[in-house]
This record gives C-alpha cells, structure tokens and sequence, in this order.
C-alpha cells in the first residue's frame, strides 16, 4: 500500500507511517531481525536531556531553493536556526552551480504574545504579501511552529488563498517541533511539500536526466556521470523552482542518504513514475557495486556501468589494500544520523577497522518504498557481520558520553556538529566531515581512510585536552549503565 498521499496537506509522521523509533541498545543484527519479524518496539527514556527540532529540517530541504523563500510562522526564535543554512549556501553553492550565491531570503512573521492569543492569520498572510514585494521568489515555503500550531492557524487556507492572489505556489509545511519525536519527520514535511505544489506531470522523459536527493556535498556526480552518459538533477538544494518541476521527466532518483530522501524518492516514484534505486549509497566495495549496477540497469547503461565498476576498481583497490595493512585492528565508535551512519560503518569494515559500536539517532524499520533491499542496515550487517554496542538515540549526548567512557576507541566518527568534542575530552581523536559526498564510491574509501589515519597520528591535542578538559558529566553517571534510563528503568543508583 502507497505511503506516499499528495492529496493531503500534511504527511503522517514517521512513528504511524513507518514505525521508527529512537529507543533501542543492543546489536545491530538483533535490531534488524526485529524489524524484519515484526517485533520492533520502541522504548522510552525516563529522563532526556536534548531533543532535535524537525522544524530545521524541513528548512533543510527548502531554504537552500536558489529562487525561492522561506517564512517561518512562529516567533522569531524559532528562526534563530536558520541562519546555518544562508552561510552554507555561501560557502558551498560556487562549487554546485551557483554563479552569485546571495543571503537566502529567510523571513519570520515574529509572532508575540498577543498573536498567541488572538490568532496570527493576518500576520501570516501579510507577511506572504511582503515577502513577495521585496524578493520577487519563484514560490513561498511557510513552515509552521509550535506557537502557529498550538493556536491552530490554518495556514493551509493562507497559503491557498495567497497563491490565487500573487500568482505563485505558496507551499504550507506543517513541520511543529512537538508533531514527531522522529527529527527527520521535518524533512518528509518539506519534501511533501515540494512534491505537492512544485513537482508537475512529465510532458516527455529525459532518458539521461537523474534525480540526486541530497544535502549539500561537493558535486562528484559530473564526474561519475560525465561517463555514463548521465546528468545530475540535484534535489533539492542549489536547484531552481522549474528543475524541482521538471524533476518528473528523470529516469530514475537515488539517495544520498536514505534518512533524507525516503519521503522523496518514493514521491517521485508513486506519484510522478520516476523509479527509484533501491540499493543501498554506494559507501564501500559491495555497495558501491551493487548500486553502480542497478543504476546501469535502470538507464539502461550496463555495459557502461560494468566498464566504470573495472576501471575504478583498477585504479582504487590497491590503495585501499594499503590503507587496510595500516588500519587493520583498529577500533572506532560512531555517531549519525541512521543511513549515513550505517554508511560510515560500512566504510569502517571495508577499511579493516572493528567498529565497537554507533550512537544512531533513529531507526526507520522500513522505507517508503517499502523495500528490504533499501535497508541500509541490514546491507551492512549481511556485507560485513555484525556490529555490538548498537544504540538508537535522538541526541542524547549523556548516553554517548558514558558510552565513550567505557570502550575508548581508537577514532570517533561523527556527522553532525558539537559531537566530536565529547571524543576529545576523553582524549579520543574524533573525525567530523560534513561532506556526505566525501566517502562515496571507490575513491571515497581512500579518502575516509587517509583522514582517518591522519586524525589518528595527529592526536597530541586531544591527548592535551583530557588532561585539562573538565566532564560535566559526573564520576556517579560515568558509573551508571549507559542505558539506565532506557525503557523508564528506575533502578538507577543514586547517593
């Protein structure tokens, strides 16, 4: 049955429409065969110190559209995050195609007291008015906020009655922090979005075009594709209002990262005829096979595909062979988001290393697409065995810390900021590379794994650090079972 409803204003979150969870410790294996038996069950925290907001991460998916704007319908702290986004669309867009890239054009109706009270509709459909008069965007994304939600704003009718007057799609996400404790609901918010108002009927089909759902990495796919006679549509950051409308005529989508696009790819699927690739992202030997074949297969390019695979293979393994002599043995613990940590893990194995563990944010048991074939972790547990110490957490940091007290690795991998600083107070070398494209493909092997070892041999800092950093976390927790507070247990010992 479809997941996918475009018919709808807002998406099912991800608990109800896939049953993902963010409680779970054990081993990777044990938590794939739970999902696959259909014994997955979510656990909760008796105490949680931090959560993620989907708010930003449905202004991931939008904010970076290079001719449209975003308002926030909310406080204006609620906007405070976004400011992120502007700085990598700065630094990052010169290298994907943009030829001036501005300040995004991000917006807050700086909803007070008094518009929780009596209603901020006005306000809203004022600021939609005035955003399109200094701007001028191809379209308007409204993305909701607790405060919006809480009072029941129906932005919906807002943004419909905006669009008929200034003649361009203005685009409701209903993306409140409190709607899912999944973060990544946010970005299934925005990419319904874009499927519902931008994404129009295919015309004619560009057999050559490729749909790429991806964050914000350097472009490697000019390259790749260069050779198999392909093209990279990029969605949706750096891309423009009419390529996220033609992205119907592609002949095929892939991911980057399953956490990001499964909403997407599955959208293009179901409700535009743009097949998706259901193999895992191409991080490490196996996968990057596999996937390099099925997207040969779907274009209609396997000799091409077969001729790539030979010669990068020629050209990258005996490198890799050497990185494995020098990385062999060596331990690592990782932190992520769940499909690009599962990919991180994946290259770990390929590298010789012995992953003692992952701090994974969540867990989808399934994908939109409702394939076993897509399932990230289980490719990396049938390619490379099993991997222990496997905890599901949405960014409780006190776990991972107690964690990394305990198994004290050679390296700690991370993939989002402020993570790898709890590595280094342990005197840890901890490695962050916010390129998801860095990793990718044979080469990406390569260049995981000289990092890797660099971070490794250049650790006098973090060995300086813990001889003087001073742990928040006290010698009590530190004692504690990492996961004491998993499942509502109260038997933590106290003093």
């Amino acid at each position: 049955m479809s997941k996918v409803n475009l018919e709808k204003a807002e998406v099912e979150i991800r608990e109800r429409r896939l049953g993902s969870i963010t409680g779970f410790e054990g081993s990777a294996k044990e938590l794939v065969d739970s999902a696959r038996c259909g014994s997955l069950k979510d656990k909760s925290r008796s105490f949680s110190q931090c959560l993620g907001c989907s708010t930003s991460n449905a202004a991931c998916t939008v904010v970076l559209i290079q001719d449209a704007a975003v308002i926030s319908h909310g406080p204006v702290g609620c906007a405070g995050c976004l400011h992120e986004f502007a700085f990598t669309y700065r630094v990052n867009g010169v290298h994907r195609g943009v030829d001036n890239p501005t300040q995004r054009r991000i917006f807050s109706t700086n909803m007070k007291e008094t518009d929780t009270v009596y209603g901020g509709s006005q306000k809203l459909f004022d600021t939609i008015y005035e955003v399109e008069r200094r701007v001028k965007p191809k379209a308007i994304f409204v993305i909701t906020t607790c405060a919006s939600g809480i009072i029941g704003d129906d932005v919906e009718s807002i943004a419909e009655e905006a669009e008929d007057e200034i003649g361009i799609p203005v685009v409701a996400i209903f993306c409140e922090g409190f709607r899912s404790k999944i973060w990544t609901s946010g970005f299934d918010a925005g990419y319904h979005g874009v499927a519902r108002k931008l994404i129009k009927k295919a015309e004619k089909k560009q057999t050559d075009l490729v749909n790429i759902i991806n964050f914000w990495g350097t472009d490697i796919f000019a390259d790749w594709f260069g050779r198999l006679g392909l093209r990279a549509n990029y969605l949706t950051p750096y891309a423009t209002v009419d390529q996220i409308a033609h992205s119907s005529e592609a002949i095929a989508t892939i991911q980057i990262c399953s956490t990001l696009g499964s909403y997407l790819g599955a959208a293009l699927e179901q409700g535009f005829g743009v097949p998706e690739i259901r193999v895992s992202p191409p991080y490490g030997i196996a996968q990057t096979d596999r996937w390099f074949r099925e997207l040969g297969r779907i274009t209609n390019r396997e000799k091409e595909a077969e001729k790539f695979i030979d010669e990068e293979r020629e050209r990258w393994l005996p490198q890799i062979e050497e990185l494995r002599k020098k990385l062999a043995g060596k331990t690592a613990y990782v932190t992520a988001g769940a499909s690009h940590g599962h990919s991180l893990l994946a290259l770990l194995k390929e590298l010789g290393m012995e992953p003692q563990g992952a701090a994974i944010f969540h867990h989808d048991p399934v994908y939109d697409n409702e394939s076993i074939e897509s399932d990230t972790l289980q490719n990396v547990v049938n390619d490379y065995g099993n991997i222990p110490n496997y905890n599901v957490c949405n960014k409780q940091e006190y776990e991972l810390v107690n964690v990394l007290n305990r198994v004290r690795p050679d390296v700690l991998l991370a993939r989002h900021g402020g993570m790898t600083l709890w590595g280094a107070k342990f005197g840890i070398p901890s490695l962050l590379i916010g390129d998801e494209h860095f990793g990718m493909g044979y080469q990406g092997i390569v260049q995981y794994g000289e990092r890797i070892l660099e971070t490794m041999e250049n650790d006098e800092f973090v060995k300086n650090l813990e001889k003087h950093a001073i742990n928040p976390y006290t010698k009590w927790w530190l004692d504690q079972d990492p996961y004491a507070f998993l499942g509502g247990n109260s038997d933590v010992r106290t003093y």
